[in-house]
């Protein structure tokens, strides 16, 4: 079967159906182009999501991402940023392994089409002059015939005239002689232009034509073949990326599968545990007592004393209740004083394992610059040792600050880990309300687990001294008793909003007079005027107490 002998006349045919099939063929290129340019962009949409979920460092997103759950999404996260790798593997492959062959391919075919269709051009052209040559001797073989027999006609009419001269009849005689010779040669020239016509011809349509055509029919079944091949090699791209992708899904499955929720919970426990005892029992007051005894000077005063509270006074009646108020904005102190005694506990111990591991690759480098100076100074040629010295200087004393700092925090998680609290039998509950009732002295709850104004804990183990409060007059509507007495001064090293409930802002440099000093929590109460007065950080403030002062605590 050969476009040769089935299609030898069919060449205008042929001429467009290899052109359609070259059409296709970059058809099939664009699809593919097109194809890359989708996975290359859907690889770039997964990297940018990927990207947009990571955690960023130095953020809450990094401490919240020890739990296994966050662990496992981002792990997942991970694993996308490798199946998307996938798809650009699939882009490249798809542009190298078909688009840039398959263009070169196109070229070469376009190029042969075109020698082999100007190939059989000429051959058309030299059969279509050929086919002119003998029908121009065909054309004079019957004009020249047909001379010859007007001429013996004439020959014939002049012979059989007898009016007419012996020489005319010669003349006529021999003009018919050579119109006959003139149409025997037209004969011979007719005859031989045929026959290398019908050779020409009979080569044309059964040996030119056919091997064109041939080329034409390897030509196009090659493209067919290599469309067939690339189409394969298409889905090879595919196939040969799945194993790692179905790796990619495996990896996701795995991290879903080491999502541990009590694990997760623990950990909750550990973020957030203050290490306070829970609040015990609120004992009853009785305030009937003051009804019963007998109305004296004595007892009046004594009840006053003993059974009336402050209303006003909010570090007394009312407590500093703040564990759900918004937290300040403020800077953290470098001790963790605001942190509860565990929370503190686990933040200096973690700062003391970073200055240690800072010191260890202090020591390291120092101990290569060492061994590096000792080089230098028994191969001088090889560098500066007095460069390496000063080097190790600068490291030395690097190390030395290092060391301070892990003394500082130290001192301080020695201080924590001694003062957190025991668990024992008596229960302790957040409350500023002090316990007037019979005078009986109470512990102050505020002092064991004491909350500051930005919604964070700081421990006290100290315990207030009994308080009592000396009234000057008694009634029915329990008159507003005189405020709290200056015990001192400070000044205000730094700036302090003070947005907070029970807190007072105040501006560096500002003095104010001191009525409650730091219990251990971390504040000091102060007043700036008769009816203004709240908490600020005693490290804001430099405070200078009046040892006289009723109220003020004695240092010995």
């Amino acid at each position: 079967m050969s476009w040769g002998t089935e299609l030898w006349d069919q060449f205008d045919n042929l001429e467009k159906h290899t052109q359609w099939g070259i059409e296709v063929l970059e058809k099939y290129i664009k699809f593919v182009k097109e194809r890359t340019e989708i996975e290359i962009n859907y690889a770039k949409q997964l990297r940018n999501l990927s990207k947009k979920y990571q955690t960023k460092k130095n953020s809450k997103e990094e401490e919240e991402s020890k739990y296994t759950s966050c662990k496992a999404f981002q792990n997942t996260l991970n694993e996308m940023n490798d199946y998307a790798g996938q798809h650009e593997v699939i882009s490249e492959n798809m542009t190298s392994q078909i688009m840039v062959d398959l263009t070169r391919c196109v070229q070469e075919f376009k190029q042969e089409r075109k020698s082999h269709f100007h190939e059989g051009r000429k051959a058309q052209q030299h059969i279509e002059t050929c086919w002119k040559q003998l029908e121009a001797s065909k054309r004079r073989f019957e004009r020249d015939c047909k001379e010859a027999d007007r001429a013996q006609q004439y020959f014939e009419k002049m012979d059989a005239d007898i009016n007419v001269t012996k020489a005319d009849v010669e003349k006529a005689r021999q003009q018919a002689q050579i119109r006959h010779q003139m149409a025997d040669d037209s004969k011979g020239d007719y005859s031989s232009v045929l026959l290398k016509f019908n050779r020409e011809q009979h080569e044309h349509y059964h040996t030119h034509i056919p091997a064109i055509f041939q080329k034409l029919q390897d030509m196009e079944e090659k493209r067919i073949a290599r469309m067939g091949e690339s189409l394969k090699t298409y889905a090879d791209i595919d196939r040969r990326v799945i194993p790692i992708i179905g790796k990619c899904l495996d990896g996701i499955t795995k991290s879903a599968e080491s999502i541990n929720e009590k694990q997760d919970s623990q950990t909750v426990i550990e973020a957030f545990k203050s290490g306070f005892e829970p609040p015990g029992d609120i004992d009853f007051e009785d305030f009937t007592q003051s009804i019963k005894r007998t109305v004296s000077d004595t007892s009046l005063t004594n009840t006053r004393s003993e059974g009336k509270t402050d209303p006003k006074v909010p570090g007394k009646s009312r407590g500093k209740l703040w564990p759900f108020i918004k937290k300040n904005k403020g800077a953290t102190p470098e001790d963790f004083s605001n942190l509860p005694p565990e929370q503190r506990r686990k933040k200096l111990q973690q700062k003391v394992d970073e200055l240690n591991k800072d010191i260890q690759k202090e020591i390291d480098q120092r101990d290569a610059l060492t061994k590096m100076k000792d080089v230098y100074m028994k191969n001088p040629q090889m560098g500066d040792a007095a460069s390496v010295t000063q080097k190790l200087v600068e490291i030395g004393n690097n190390i030395e600050k290092l060391r301070v700092e892990v003394h500082k925090f130290e001192s301080w998680l020695a201080e924590v880990e001694g003062r957190l609290p025991v668990r024992n039998d008596n229960s302790r509950r957040q409350s500023g309300l002090y316990e007037t009732q019979n005078a009986a002295p109470v512990n102050n709850c505020v002092q064991d687990r004491e909350s500051s104004p930005d919604g964070s804990y700081t421990e006290d183990q100290s315990q207030e001294t009994e308080v009592k409060v000396t009234p000057t007059e008694f009634d029915d509507d329990f008159d507003d008793e005189e405020p709290l007495p200056t015990i001192g001064t400070c000044k205000a090293l730094y700036p302090f909003d003070g947005e907070n409930e029970g807190t007072i802002s105040v501006t560096e440099g500002e003095v104010l007079n001191v009525i409650e000093e730091d219990k251990g929590d971390g504040w000091t109460r102060i007043r700036r005027n008769e009816d203004e007065e709240g908490y600020v950080p005693t490290s804001y403030i430099e405070v200078y107490l009046d040892k006289n002062a009723k109220g003020a605590k004695t240092y010995i």
